[in-house]
């Protein structure tokens, strides 16, 4: 009973506070209407509003060109400070938008509405007729034939029907991701198209920190342009989507997206190995802006694949710890998938924020690469993807960035527990114009572990430090240090030279003294490119020299290496080797081929009972391993000649997406020392046929 009561007292001043809603409502007021009653405040409001518009309308020319008869339709709203601000205007012509919002420009800031004695804002919907023709002074709360007004506030809803969804406005999508600050996906055959824009003498760009910005590569190269040029005219839905544009794209006023279905879809064959070789990717990735500052893109994967048999070993060979059979190089962890190929599902993406010109802030889970070369002695796209902040400072002729990333090490080795062990990377690279024609560029990097649960390490969030004074003071073999330098001369706007230095736990008495020490961990990159050339627009050269002496990447702490999913984080080679690369890049339209070989000379372990010392190739060894402190030499131990041959021909399908359909020719020889259970003596002849989304880069030549 007293429930029953209690229910009774509370449904009767609900009742009585809905019915009273009105009382407490008073409307927005005119200083002409300030000496009317509350009561009558809402008409006089509505007549105040309809007498602006009328002595104030100037109709446009057009209306009388077209012998118009129609409805224009306003939303606007007095704001809790008594301003008119419009939110949406409904007309057949943009003359009639701008004449409604300049009549609306000269309306008066009056007293705000209220509700319980509190100041609030209110939207309302005005309507009227074109040619206005003369209004009828509203005597009741309807309104006259030829007007409607309508209230709604921000915090009461009556019966009537909101206007705010109809009033959500759809702009045509214009391109907008390449104004954006979205990261250009990581593709060498891409970014060769504008890096030729990027380095013309005098330009100030800094082309070594990559993935690139939409906008920043855009100031140089117009994506817009260069696109239309091999627009395929279409006027059906399907055969635009086809062929030029994206499949989805949403616009608003603030905001854009657009969203593709992909795939990386291919079929070929091993002929040495008689391999059926096969990749089945469906993927689906969606970017867009919310406001001009905050950009997002976000890709995921699916994918199946059985390939060329030293790939599958390579993959094999990197197992990690718990079962799973293999790590698809430069993709992931890979399960079983019948009883000969993989699985391996990716999910990559990012965040990215630019409060000013100056700053861009990006949290992702992805890739970086820093370096103007094919390869990278610093940080490359040659392991899998990882989360990772990355802060990049750009202003006067400098660009600093600043990159922390969380890796694992997942041999068995190390995993405790069934996780597999955390170890984290910091990293700075400050990139520096001297000339036109000269940059110079400074790169250190630490890589710590969780020891002493220590977790994620605050002194190395300090962006401007030198981290072999913070690894010192954290203690010495508590992280791995190393620095690099690098350099870039443009000769002329068609050739130009770049270069990288990278010495691992820097001991010059080590580096200098010329006795082959162990921690002599020193590497060194030289290339150049030659673009347009021989005057073949669209035709680009590139040779490069890359040397890592033995032990470079690798510690005698067993995590602290510079690696990840049991791949290096810099060179696809690891350690110990010497390497030449020649490659030709060509696009005419949307036809493309580009062209690659390799030699090189590298130094694997014997792994064998007779013979089970670490000779410095193997990132993931440890030095305790050594054969010796000095008399370390280049491609030591079991020695390796590796030739690697690459052909690719194909077509640009759709350029808004990157869709392309291709064949390729893989001629690999591996030729050993001496065969073992890991290096044995292996030729390959690979033919590939492909239709793929190109998001990211694939390495065959490891």
């Amino acid at each position: 009973m007293k429930k029953f009561s209690l229910v009774l007292i509370l449904s009767f001043f609900y009742c009585n506070a809905v019915l009273a809603q009105d009382i407490f409502e008073k409307y927005p007021v005119f200083p002409e209407c300030e000496t009317e009653d509350v009561g009558a405040l809402k008409v006089c409001f509505n007549n105040k509003v309809r007498q602006l518009i009328s002595e104030n309308f100037q109709e446009p020319e057009i209306v009388s060109q077209e012998n118009y008869r129609g409805e224009v339709s306003v939303l606007f709203e007095v704001t809790d400070e008594g301003v008119f601000e419009i939110l949406f205007i409904d007309a057949i012509y943009e003359e009639l938008k701008d004449e409604v919002t300049r009549i609306f420009g000269t309306f008066p800031k009056i007293v705000p509405g209220t509700y319980n004695g509190r100041a609030l804002s209110s939207q309302y919907t005005f309507t009227f007729n074109v040619p206005i023709g003369s209004f009828v002074e509203e005597e009741v709360d309807t309104g006259s034939a030829s007007t409607v007004l309508k209230r709604s506030s921000k915090e009461i809803i009556g019966n009537e029907e909101h206007p705010e969804y109809d009033a959500i406005e759809k702009f045509p999508y214009e391109d907008d991701e390449y104004t954006s600050y979205i990261n250009i996906p990581l593709s060498h055959h891409n970014y060769g198209l504008f890096d030729p824009a990027l380095n013309q003498v005098g330009s100030n760009s800094h082309t070594a920190q990559k993935p690139y910005l939409y906008s920043d590569v855009n100031k140089y190269y117009n994506f817009t342009e260069m696109n239309a040029a091999i627009s395929k005219p279409r006027s059906t839905w399907f055969g635009r989507k086809w062929w030029n544009e994206h499949m989805v794209t949403i616009k608003g006023k603030d905001f854009w997206i657009t969203l593709d279905p992909g795939v990386d879809l291919q079929a070929g064959k091993d002929t040495d190995s008689d391999i059926d070789t096969y990749n089945n990717t469906r993927l689906v990735y969606t970017q867009g802006g919310l406001g001009k500052k905050l950009n997002f893109f976000a890709v995921v994967y699916e994918s199946q694949g059985r390939f060329a048999d030293y790939f599958n070993r390579f993959a094999e060979a990197r197992a990690p710890d718990g079962g799973n059979p293999g790590i698809i190089p430069g993709r992931g962890i890979a399960k079983r998938f019948r009883t000969d190929s993989y699985d391996y599902p990716i999910a990559t993406g990012h965040l990215s924020y630019s409060p000013s010109k100056h700053f861009n802030l990006q949290l992702g889970h992805g890739k970086n690469f820093i370096g103007d070369g094919y390869r990278s002695l610093f940080l490359s796209d040659n392991a899998s993807p990882y989360p990772f902040f990355k802060l990049n400072t750009t202003f006067w002729k400098l660009k600093y960035t600043n990159t922390w990333m969380s890796l694992r090490d997942v041999r068995s080795e190390v995993t405790a527990d069934g996780s597999f062990r955390t170890k984290f990377m910091a990293n700075h690279y400050l990139s520096y114009n001297v000339t036109k024609r000269l940059n110079i560029g400074l790169f250190e990097s630490v890589i710590w572990e969780n020891d002493n649960d220590r977790g994620f390490d605050f002194n190395y969030l300090n962006p401007v430090i030198f981290y072999r004074a913070i690894e010192f003071s954290t203690g010495s073999r508590g992280g791995n240090a190393i620095i690099g330098l690098s350099a870039k001369y443009k000769f002329t706007n068609r050739f130009n030279m770049y270069s990288q230095l990278i010495i691992d736990e820097f001991s010059s008495s080590d580096i200098f003294g010329g006795e082959g020490s162990y921690k002599n961990k020193v590497g060194y990159q030289l290339g150049g490119k030659y673009y347009d050339a021989f005057g073949l627009q669209g035709l680009l050269l590139q040779a490069e020299y890359n040397r890592v002496r033995p032990y470079t990447y690798s510690h005698n702490s067993v995590i602290l290496n510079y690696g990840h999913n049991n791949q290096s984080m810099a060179h696809t080679l690891g350690a110990n080797f010497s390497e030449f690369i020649g490659i030709a890049r060509y696009q005419n339209g949307r036809v493309f081929g580009d062209a690659k070989f390799i030699v090189a000379k590298r130094g694997f372990e014997f792994n064998t009972p007779e013979d089970s010392f670490f000779y410095g190739g193997n990132i993931y060894g440890t030095e305790d391993d050594r054969p010796a402190d000095n008399g370390n030499e280049l491609a030591q131990g079991n020695a390796v000649d590796f030739f690697h041959a690459e052909i690719q021909a194909g077509y640009l399908i759709n350029p808004a997406t990157n869709l392309k359909i291709y064949g390729s020719f893989i001629l690999r020889d591996f030729g050993p020392e001496m065969d073992t259970d890991a290096v044995f003596d292996n030729n390959t002849t690979w033919v590939n046929f492909g239709i793929r989304t190109d998001l990211f880069n694939w390495y065959n030549d490891f």
